[in-house]
């Protein structure tokens, strides 16, 4: 299944939007990593080419949480799959309410492709806010405490059967900087692996 395709044809076509043109099995997915936001540039995004920019902090990330991946596909093949929660780049270093609003529809369909999914990873606040707005539409209450992650990374929070783990932002040149939270975040990623390998 094309991700993009699919989501297309129940979506109403927008040239700003950006959605992932890969073409994988929806069945061998088990987790889902959202990431904040898509890059300026295609190619410097998850799928977008071999030597992406966000795949230099994403592999090293897998690698440093034991999980012995060097492109993408490896991690497509255990059964991780990667998108962003915001699917229109950034213009200013925050996030307005407006570019949440426009990405939540397709965001909340592309989840709805993957039936298998064990553990939802949310990389970052901006993609722990996006998933809340989705799960309190179903549900009336946030699936996550709006508490900070450090204080939730050990607590088991669910939204139906799945696990849901907070977590730290995978992208960017910040998290070169900040070595507790790339810590942090890899022992997360180590966990998830752990579920989905059971």
């Amino acid at each position: 299944m094309n991700i993009k395709q699919e989501i297309e044809k129940t979506m109403e076509a927008d040239d700003q939007i950006r959605l992932n043109d890969i073409t994988i099995d929806p069945l061998s997915v088990k987790a889902i990593m959202i990431n904040e936001v898509v890059p300026a540039y295609p190619e410097n995004d998850f799928y977008g080419s071999e030597d992406a920019a966000y795949l230099e902090t994403t592999i090293p990330l897998f690698q440093k949480a034991g999980i012995k991946v060097s492109n993408i596909q490896e991690i497509l093949d255990h059964g991780i799959y990667i998108t962003n929660a915001i699917k229109t780049p950034k213009t200013e270093t925050t996030i307005d309410n407006a570019a949440i609003e426009r990405s939540l529809p397709y965001l909340e369909q592309e989840l709805a492709l993957f039936p298998n999914v064990k553990v939802i990873m949310l990389m970052g606040d901006v993609a722990k806010k996006c998933f809340n707005r989705i799960t309190k539409k179903a549900t009336k209450k946030n699936a996550v405490p709006a508490i900070s992650t450090y204080k939730l990374r050990h607590s088991e929070l669910f939204y139906q059967t799945i696990r849901i783990m907070p977590s730290y932002i995978m992208t960017g040149k910040n998290i070169l900087i900040e070595k507790s939270k790339v810590q942090m975040a890899a022992e997360d990623l180590a966990i998830m692996f752990e579920i989905i390998s059971d």
